[in-house]
């Protein structure tokens, strides 16, 4: 076997993969920082960019999107709907879809893209990466939060939004705008999400109990969590059926089975659960920085990326952030729910791909988008872990 064939086998892809993204891990706990990060810079040095071990194929991107569809499980394991469910977090979500649209385009067009390029960029900006914030939220054990479930609730209607803006967004630059696809679209999101909910929370759910009393769990308890995951996955494949992201299905199913409380072996479906997440979400991660291919960066395209980030990031801030504060919510879980908001992540690449692939974008927008979602994937983390959420030291008592 050659060395090039090597490289490109499945099977040493994905050890390099796991290899490098679970040492990501390893290294971040020691230095105290968020996984996502390390995993992240992780991808970028074995990737296109440095060593070249790696490159962006479709069994890597199946692979990543396997790994967030189990990480939004878990993280749904930990919500009850009536958390998430708020009319204030529509709000939030609605202004935090609207300025960075409006914020990407107009700094497009400053950057002299033609109207089809600027709307699609505008479109890339809009929706927020649940997967990113929810797992940094998660290790820090902040989950349980109002500002939390801010975020969770706003970053899943976000993504309704988002793909209701991708599709107005088509319709504008191919001049055929029509608002009954756009409604349709609409219809078939809120149906799925409301019949999910009232099916796993009435039948699915109870099933699970059921299940967990029956004679097969206690003779193999490891059926409880194979149970859970089917579930998990029919939920996102019915979200992917009817145009929703996969993880927004797999995030339902989570949230339907967090209220239904197993005997004894419901310990084994969630500590599978979790184990299995370290693995795939491991995966996610580092895929992340596996697409980015810094060699195609110049200094005129660094400057629009860093405008970019810039206006990606004050966008969000201002849109979800502001709202929060304006629904009378403190000052720090505003800058919170704006900061959580921030990451793109594989949602505004995939937005990428399509303006690519359909010719609304040129190559370099597209190097761009991609640089942007990397960098507001990887500054929120940081944001969040050592300001925002750092621990208040104790003042000194000179007396004591």
């Amino acid at each position: 076997m050659t060395v090039e064939s090597l490289l490109a086998s499945p099977a040493f892809q994905m050890s390099i993969l796991l290899f490098v993204a679970l040492a990501g891990y390893l290294i971040a706990y020691r230095i105290n920082q968020s996984a996502v990060v390390g995993i992240i810079l992780a991808g970028i040095l074995v990737g296109p960019s440095l060593l070249g071990l790696v490159t962006y194929t479709d069994f890597v991107s199946s692979l990543a999107s396997l790994g967030a569809i189990v990480l939004l499980f878990t993280i749904g394991l930990e919500f009850q709907l009536e958390e998430i469910a708020k009319p204030k977090y529509f709000f939030i979500a609605l202004l935090g879809v609207i300025i960075p649209w409006i914020g990407g385009f107009f700094l497009a067009e400053a950057f002299n893209f033609d109207f089809k390029a600027a709307v699609f960029i505008g479109t890339a900006l809009t929706a927020t990466s649940i997967a990113v914030t929810a797992n940094v939220l998660r290790e820090m054990g902040k989950l349980q939060t109002n500002a939390a479930r801010a975020i969770i609730g706003a970053a899943v209607v976000d993504d309704i939004l988002a793909l209701l803006v991708l599709s107005l967004s088509e319709s504008i630059v191919s001049d055929t705008l029509a608002f009954l696809p756009i409604f349709i679209t609409v219809v078939k999101a809120m149906g799925f999400i409301v019949l999910g909910i009232v099916i796993g929370k009435l039948f699915l759910g109870k099933l699970l109990v059921r299940f967990d009393n029956s004679k097969v769990a206690e003779k193999y308890p490891e059926s409880i969590f194979i149970f859970a995951m089917m579930v998990a996955f029919f939920y996102s494949i019915a979200a992917e059926l009817v145009g929703l992201s996969a993880i927004v299905g797999s995030f339902l199913a989570g949230v339907a089975f967090e209220s239904n409380r197993l005997r004894g072996r419901g310990s084994v479906f969630k500590e599978g659960a979790e184990h299995l997440q370290v693995i795939f979400a491991s995966i996610f991660f580092i895929s992340l920085g596996v697409i980015m291919d810094l060699r195609v960066v110049t200094w005129n395209l660094l400057l629009f990326v860093l405008a970019l980030t810039a206006v990606a990031m004050l966008t969000k801030v201002l849109g979800c952030g502001a709202t929060a504060k304006v629904q009378g919510t403190s000052w720090r879980d505003s800058l919170i729910i704006g900061v959580g908001m921030v990451p793109r992540g594989e949602v505004a690449m995939i937005v990428s791909l399509i303006g690519l692939n359909q010719g609304l974008i040129q190559q370099d927008a597209y190097s761009a988008l991609i640089l942007m979602s990397l960098l507001s994937t990887v500054i929120p983390p940081i944001i969040l872990r050592n300001w925002l959420f750092r621990e208040r030291k104790p003042e000194h008592d000179p007396a004591g």
